[in-house]
């Protein structure tokens, strides 16, 4: 194999895991059905006769388990490299205004196309313009005449077919279309996957045939999908195959098994062997661990193995297995007389009975037979060693060859998903598997396919902060709401039961403390949650309690140990605001605080429970997918919950790493005939195959591999074209904005229960007077709440009225202009001043900064403006309004403002240059206008000029603790960092490091334990700063809890000495001075270098302070900034008669084109594409560019009819188009879902569900095609656009949501609709239920039997059970549905269907002895001659059915004689025996039938049903059992739904292969018993005189069920397991 392959760097960390697990993860689990590893048909034998792996009867007790080898991280994080060196190569872009939900991962698959589009175009047969070499003859793989036929395996998500897709897309944004026969072509052939919800995922999502089971892939006459259809395995010339890799991974530890071992990883690769055997496909790629067993497998691919490895260790390290076959053994085959392989020691990839071909000599390929050792009888075995020397074969140069049905060569190479363009460290090894020309075995193809792979590398542009999503993003906001509801309550009320796991016996205590005492960190130190048992902590006022209340007391210690691991390490950082990734799923010991590059995610696993500390919030399952390079929004998702969600990234392949897998594979030929390189020398040594490949990595660049680029151009605004009457100077409305400052506060986030959209239950909120956090009083729960003990608080309260973030939203919509934009003068000015981040910004003069999004955000509203590359490409410069708290001194003026407007200037284009400047980008301009210098002229534009350096003096006076003290660690950390830098690997960086003033990356102040309680600062070169700063208390809140403040004097305004997060981590916390709390750079005014720390001011030595940089900030008088209210007008209908909502008009030609780019249709009035997919989503951005913001004026300024109106919010009522055809029965526009049909499968000897072949797909196709409730128009000649709605459209779907799947009038249906503001609707309610009681009801007598009588409050019940028989209590049952108008505008039509019913039931709801057995039967008396005079055969009895526990039953017969006045006809039914005994006569004249709740249990009850009722023949024959579990049973809490439950099983017992067993038996069960009933209802034959008549068939009176909890929530097993495991009754 390559030493490429081999080769890791030494800073990075393994992070290949599939599988992360604690020491109580690995419980038992639920048997799975074990199938034998599949082998070719014609060998007829099994792959090994290999024992599989036993434990170790005893342990080593010199080993040391994982929680005893923890050792923490002494070294600082890039410690090869020096500061200047990682600013220059580890930085990342700042994001521009890029979003997660925007083209990233398209941008990365663009690069990709960029930098290979030639040599593609070259191979798919057309010559590239500024290529020297002529395109050959035949066209390569994905010409339209060769396209590729794919095939996936075990992939999950598909990424390849997604990747594909998005390659063919952008190739079409460069103008290769398909029509020129310049775009890749594919087609998707099929896929594989076991996982009934990824199969749904599957199938929704990619037109191809889907199979439920690789292993059956090479069944005959052919394999059978998904819906049961037996379905041949289509023609296809490229297989990639994921296969699992939960055995092979390295975080399993001693748990890991190889491929004989019949684990899932084995079986599913021997499986995908197969396919390639029967098949044959010219190419294939797999992807796995790296720590799988590499060589092996391409030993049982090629059939090929390397005799000068036979001693070396390729199997599953650490697993003693194999002992009695020490080497390969032979025989001779009985049929065929051929030598076979008899046994296989753990260390060969070979089949057992795989016939032996020959051997091959170094550099030939001629093929040399082996014969039989003439000393060893035929009979005999013989080894591998005897068969060499009879042949004369060299173990240290030969090749043993086996026979296969093809010859297949291999190459290996290990990948990280970082290193191309994902912030996600992922190490995988792909192996490219392909056909040679002429069975050449020393095939070089692989070594162009390396170089290629290795070209498309790309580096992360943008750190993990780029893929997360918003607080305020609906999904977000989803998310949490489920955790503030019941089923966060219930995960809550779990915790909140939990003992103290520091006093308990949990295996995983042990790993906490163990680490704890590794890092120097005391055993109780809980400065960051302070955790408690039963639930109490109190956290830093960021995090998400709702997400930590969900959390156990093992994973809140897990993050005290890791925030002060962070702090710990010399070049520390604040976990509550630098950017870390911890898994929290897994022990702490498993866990680094720090991966081995700052921004960059860990692995994504399925089972990863990820939070990020500076967030406050764990990762989600979208994320998840983004980090992957899965844009999720592009995806077919529906009810996935988000540990599905979370499964499908883990176990998804990285979707622009199979890119360049694919693309370098499809390549490689043609690189190799263009590149004419001497072929490899077979037989050649590792060094010279790894010199081979950097020799074809150098050259290949030589050939042109790319595309042109197309120069960037800028858009601006022609002064002319612009109406002098839309256009003002924007001071005015910056003036306006300040007067709102004080309702802008009010109406913000006041807490982070807020931060996501919903507003606190309560008025009342606290707020530091230093820091100015805030938090509602409702989390500030002694109990569980947030942490503000040592801030300085007051509390005040905000009225609901005033906190009311959608009236305030409206008001400025009111006010705000579409576009900005910036005159020429003011910005040459800017350039003038120097500042390297100003460079070409007069490029930006006159281009339109258009509305993009208006965000609530802490104690302030965020108003963004965008200036796009041709409208509505990449951001090229940002203009950033604030309206709200903004306590900060101007920095020219020196005047202190404590709300207002502050107005803020950036310039993405250093980060858009060919030479791009990283790390984040500063403003380059900033105004302010305080909500009190209204009166003045005071507000002008300031801009930064080029940082001074210089120094000051800064004296300590007093002490107080630093963060690692706070944090508990103890002075033995010292000691152990300076050990570290003593180590002989470590010595010479360190001494590197002390010579570039460097040494406090590796080792602490020498008085790091104290920090000053007051700094004195003096400076010549910069006189504003100078004075005294006293520490403030505030902690977890600022960085590293360093605050100083300069309080305000009449000479000098306030300032603040903070030390500023580097969020990235790339690099170390800098000190600064700033007129703001904020860490804003439009704030700072001066800058300490790096090394500086607050506790050199207590050190004689070091009072002095170089190389300080101060910054000054210039006005700039000529600047201006004018608005444009844009001359787009919107006019909306105020009624039904025609379908034009609104109708919007003054469009230019320039926005008409970009509305209809890429759509190729020469008609007028065109209807556009904004449903779904890539198209969509560029429309959807000119639209929200365009319209949006005059859409948002009219409708704050006019509202829209249906709801909108001012002062309206009343419903419409929508008459039905059609009278035959009721609300919830169009099947255009709600398509029938897929009807299921159930086939009994004979060897696993069940009944499965199945589906109509592609029925999911196709009714996937039916919903696109569906029409829809909302559609955008153009009329390009005009040059208006019309929103049409549809309510009828959004009534059949809600009204479907009402009557599906129940037998009733959609006549009935009535549906009113309204339009609403999502930005003005209420939180929703997350109360509990409240029952009505009967409290208002009037009382019914019922004579029992004396002395017996009804309570008043049981005459009551009596009352409200009589009017609910009688039909006259109704309800109203409702369903809502809102439909989203496309693009930012925030317009919703919702719909409500009603239907009035009659309640058919109730529950009586009581304490135990309250008198609910007497209750019903007094119901019974009441009716009793009317009853019997209703009496009807041959269905229609008196009585009245009670079904009870067994042991009830005697009970409820003696309660019925207790009470009753007259003699009732009583039957009481015991099992099945007891009935067929019984005439149908007999139950007709009963007045109470007694059953037990299992007498479907009792024998011969069902089975006499079935017979009855005459169904099926097949249903009679094969007879489905009662299931024994619960198939409805689900998960009610947020683990295993919304969190994962464990690494090992995220879905807390609820998705495995078991359960779905359960859940088809249920669902058959219920199919055949529902069949049945229907059956027998209608059999007109039984008579008077039959016995053994289903209660089934019966009308009963009523229905009585008694202690129904056990009846509809719990099977009789799931009690006896209960009864079992607790040692006690259930109930």
């Amino acid at each position: 194999m390559d030493e490429y392959l081999a080769s890791v760097d030494d800073e990075e960390e393994d992070l290949d895991s599939f599988i992360e697990s604690s020491d109580d993860d690995f419980v038992a689990k639920p048997k799975q059905k074990k199938s034998a590893v599949r082998t070719r048909k014609e060998l007829k034998k099994s792959v090994s006769t290999k024992e599989t792996v036993t434990k170790k009867n005893l342990k080593d007790p010199n080993k040391k388990s994982m929680a005893e080898s923890f050792a923490p991280i002494n070294t600082p994080i890039y410690s090869k490299l020096s500061l200047d060196e990682i600013a220059k190569t580890k930085q990342f872009l700042d994001p521009c205004g890029m979003e997660a939900t925007d083209d990233i991962i398209d941008k990365l698959i663009g690069d990709q196309v960029d930098k290979i589009g030639g040599l593609l175009l070259r191979s798919i047969g057309n010559k590239d313009s500024d290529a020297d070499q002529i395109m050959d003859s035949i066209r390569g793989l994905g010409s339209k005449e060769n396209m590729i036929k794919l095939g996936t395996a075990c992939s999950g998500t598909d990424a390849p077919a997604l990747a594909l897709t998005l390659i063919q897309e952008q190739m079409e944004l460069r103008g290769l279309r398909q029509e020129d026969n310049n775009r890749l072509e594919f087609e998707h052939g099929f896929s594989c996957e076991v996982d009934p919800f990824k199969q749904a995922y599957l199938a929704r999502n990619f037109d191809s045939i889907l199979y439920p089971d690789i292993a059956k892939l090479t069944d005959k006459p052919g394999p059978v999908d998904v819906y049961g259809q037996t379905k041949e395995l289509p023609a296809f010339n490229m297989f990639v195959a994921g296969t699992s890799c939960k055995n092979f991974s390295m975080l399993r530890s001693d748990k890991r098994i190889d491929i004989e071992d019949k684990g899932c990883s084995g079986e599913t690769f021997m499986a995908a062997t197969e396919v390639l055997f029967d098949k044959m496909p010219k190419l294939a790629i797999f992807e796995n661990v790296t720590g799988a067993p590499w060589e092996k497998m391409s030993e049982y691919i090629t059939g090929r193995i390397k005799l000068s490895s036979c001693d070396e260790k390729k199997q599953i390290t650490n697993i003693n297995k194999h002992k009695d076959v020490k080497e390969l053994i032979f025989a001779i085959d009985k049929d065929s007389g051929a030598i076979v392989v008899e046994k296989v020691p753990g260390y060969y990839g070979v089949r057992v009975g795989s016939p032996v071909k020959g051997f091959i000599r170094p550099g030939s390929n001629e093929l040399k037979t082996i014969v039989w050792p003439k000393a060893i009888s035929k009979h005999k075995n013989c080894t591998l060693n005897e068969l060499m020397k009879q042949n004369g074969i060299k173990k240290a140069n030969d090749t043993l060859v086996l026979e296969t049905p093809c010859t297949y060569c291999t190459h290996a190479v290990r990948v990280d998903t970082k290193d191309y363009g994902l912030p996600q460290t992922r190490n995988r090894t792909y192996m490219l598997v392909w056909r040679p020309d002429n069975d050449d075995v020393y095939d070089d193809l692989g070594f162009y396919w390396e170089a290629i792979v290795r070209y498309l590398k790309s580096p992360v542009r943008h750190s993990l902060e780029a893929f997360i999503l918003n607080d305020d993003h609906e999904i977000i906001r989803r998310f949490r709401e489920a955790l503030n509801g019941p089923a966060g309550r219930r995960t809550k009320s779990a915790c909140m039961q939990e003992v103290d796991f520091w006093a308990s016996t949990n295996a995983n205590l042990p790993h906490n403390k163990n680490s704890r005492a590794a890092l120097g960190l005391k055993d109780r130190a809980r400065y960051l949650t302070n955790w408690g048992p039963y639930g109490t902590k109190q956290i830093p006022p960021h995090y998400w309690l709702e997400y930590i209340n969900c959390c156990n007391q093992r994973q809140i210690d897990m993050l005290d140990i890791l925030h002060a691991s962070a702090l710990r390490d010399a070049e520390s950082h604040d976990s509550n605001f630098a950017s870390f990734y911890w898994n929290i799923s897994q022990n702490v010991t498993k866990e680094k605080h720090r991966s081995a590059t700052s921004g960059i995610a860990g692995c994504v696993t399925p089972g990863g429970d990820v939070i990020l500390p500076h967030k406050g919030r764990p990762i989600l399952g979208c994320e998840k997918l983004l980090l992957q390079g899965l844009p999720y929004f592009r995806l077919a998702l529906q009810n996935e919950t988000e540990v599905q969600l979370g499964d499908l990234a883990g176990n998804a392949m990285s979707l622009t790493v199979v890119s360049a897998c694919i693309l370098a594979a499809i390549l490689a030929e043609q690189a190799r005939n263009e590149m004419k390189v001497k072929k490899l020398k077979p037989g050649s040594t590792d060094k010279e195959k790894k010199d081979f490949a950097e020799m074809i990595f150098d050259r290949f660049q030589k050939i042109k591999p790319h595309l042109r680029k197309e120069a960037k151009s800028f858009v601006k605004v022609q002064d002319g074209s612009i109406d002098p009457e839309m256009k003002t100077c924007a001071m005015k409305l910056f003036r306006d904005l300040a007067k709102l400052a004080d309702e802008a506060i009010d109406s913000s986030v006041l807490c982070t229960c807020e931060s996501s959209g919903r507003n606190s239950r309560t008025e009342q909120f606290v707020q530091c007077e230093t820091c100015r956090v805030t938090c509602c009083r409702n989390c500030l729960s002694d109990n569980a709440g947030y942490n503000l003990s040592s801030h300085s608080t007051s509390e005040f309260s905000v009225p609901r009225e005033k906190h009311d973030s959608g009236k305030f939203q409206t008001k400025l919509r009111s006010l705000l202009p579409a576009s900005l934009y910036l005159r020429s003068s003011g910005l040459e000015e800017i350039e003038s001043i120097g500042h390297r981040h100003s460079k070409d910004i007069i490029s930006l003069a006159d281009c339109p900064f258009n509305l993009h999004r208006i965000k609530r955000d802490r104690r302030k509203w965020i108003i963004t403006y965008y200036a796009r590359n041709n409208d509505v490409g990449e951001a090229i410069a940002e203009l950033r309004i604030t309206v709200g708290d903004m306590k900060k001194v101007d920095i020219v003026s020196q005047q202190q403002s404590n709300c207002g407007t502050s107005v803020i200037l950036t310039s993405f284009l250093p980060s858009r240059s060919d030479s791009p400047i990283f790390g984040a980008l500063p403003p380059i301009a900033t105004m302010c206008v305080g909500k009190d210098d209204l009166g003045s002229n005071g507000a002008y534009w300031v801009s930064k000029a080029p940082s001074t350096k210089g120094s000051l003096n800064a004296v300590g006076e007093g002490f107080s603790e630093p963060p690692r003290i706070s944090a508990g660690l103890i002075e033995t950390v010292e000691d152990e960092l300076k050990a570290a830098t003593t180590k002989s690997h470590n010595m010479k960086l360190f001494n590197s490091a002390r010579g570039r003033n460097e040494e406090r990356r590796w080792i602490y102040a020498k008085n790091w334990d104290k920090w000053p309680k007051v700094i004195t600062i003096e400076s010549e070169d910069c006189k504003s700063i100078s004075g005294k700063y006293e520490r403030a208390s505030c902690e977890q809140t600022i960085n590293m809890n360093a605050l100083w403040i300069r309080q305000k004097t009449n000479d000098a305004p306030t300032l603040y000495l903070l030390i500023e997060p580097n969020v990235s981590r790339v690099g170390p916390d800098w000190a600064i001075i700033s007129t703001s709390i904020s860490y804003e750079s439009q704030h700072v005014i001066a800058k300490f270098p790096h090394h500086w720390q607050p506790c050199d001011t207590l050190h004689d030595k070091k009072i002095t302070v170089n190389g300080v940089e101060f910054y000054e900030w210039k006005h700039v008088k000529s600047m201006k900034c004018e608005a444009i209210y844009t001359s787009v007008q919107v006019t909306s209908n105020k009624c039904l008669e025609t379908d034009v909502l609104m109708t919007i008009k003054g469009l230019t030609e320039r926005q008409c084109n970009m509305l209809c780019q890429r759509i190729e249709c020469d008609e007028n009035f065109l209807k556009l594409p904004v449903h779904s997919g890539q198209r969509a989503q560029q429309i959807i951005r000119v639209f929200n560019s365009v319209c949006v913001s005059a859409i948002q004026q009219h409708v704050a300024s006019n509202g829209l009819h249906f709801g909108l109106q001012p002062n309206e919010d009343g419903w419409h009522e929508l008459n039905k188009e059609d009278p035959e055809k009721p609300f919830g029965l169009c099947e255009e526009c709600v398509p029938r879902r897929p009807v299921e049909h159930w086939v009994y499968d004979e060897e696993r000897g069940r009944w499965d569900r199945k589906y109509e072949s592609g029925a999911s797909r196709k009714f996937r196709l039916a919903l696109q095609s569906s029409p829809t409730p909302f559609e955008i128009w153009l009329d390009r000649e005009q040059r208006i656009l019309d929103v049409k709605f549809f309510p009828h459209v959004a009534a059949h779907y809600v009204g479907r949501q009402l009557i599906d799947g129940r037998d009733i009038d959609a006549g009935e249906v009535s549906v009113n609709f309204r339009f609403t503001d999502t930005h003005l609707q209420d939180d929703p309610v997350i109360d509990p239920f409240k029952v009505k009681t009967c409290r208002n009801e009037a009382t019914t007598n019922i004579d029992l039997k004396k002395p017996h009588n009804l309570y008043d409050r049981q005459k009551r019940v009596i009352t409200k059970m009589l009017n609910i028989e009688n039909g006259v209590t109704h309800f109203e049952e409702l369903e809502m549905v809102e439909h989203a108008l496309y693009g930012s505008s925030g317009l919703s039509l919702t719909t409500i269907a009603k239907r009035t019913s009659n309640l058919r039931g109730g529950v009586i709801a009581d304490a135990i002895g309250a008198g609910k057995t007497v209750v019903s039967i007094g119901l019974i008396l009441n009716a009793l001659n009317e009853a019997r005079s209703n009496k009807m055969f041959p269905r229609r009895t008196s009585a009245t059915l009670v079904v009870v526990p067994p042991a009830l039953l005697q009970q409820w017969k003696l309660e019925i004689d207790k009470f009753s006045p007259t003699t009732l006809n009583v039957i009481v039914i015991y099992d099945f025996s007891t009935l067929q005994n019984l005439s149908l006569k007999r139950i007709l004249d009963s007045d109470v039938v007694l059953v037990p709740i299992d007498i479907l249990e009792s024998k011969g009850y069902f089975e006499n049903l079935v017979k009855k009722a005459n169904l099926n023949k097949a249903y009679k024959e094969k007879l489905p059992r009662l299931p024994t579990h619960s198939g409805q049973k689900e998960i009610n809490d947020a683990r295993g739904v919304w969190i994962p439950a464990t690494s090992a099983d995220p879905y807390a017992g609820s998705n495995n292969s078991s359960n779905q067993q359960n859940r088809n038996a249920s669902a058959f069960y219920t199919h055949v018993y529902q069949e049945a009933i229907k059956s027998i209802r209608t059999n007109n034959t039984i008579k008077d005189s039959e016995r053994a008549v289903p209660l089934e068939f019966f009308e009963w009176e009523r229905v009585i069920v008694d202690e129904i909890h056990e009846s509809l929530c719990t099977t009789k097993s799931e009690i006896d397991d209960a009864r079992e495991r607790d040692g006690k009754d259930f109930f």
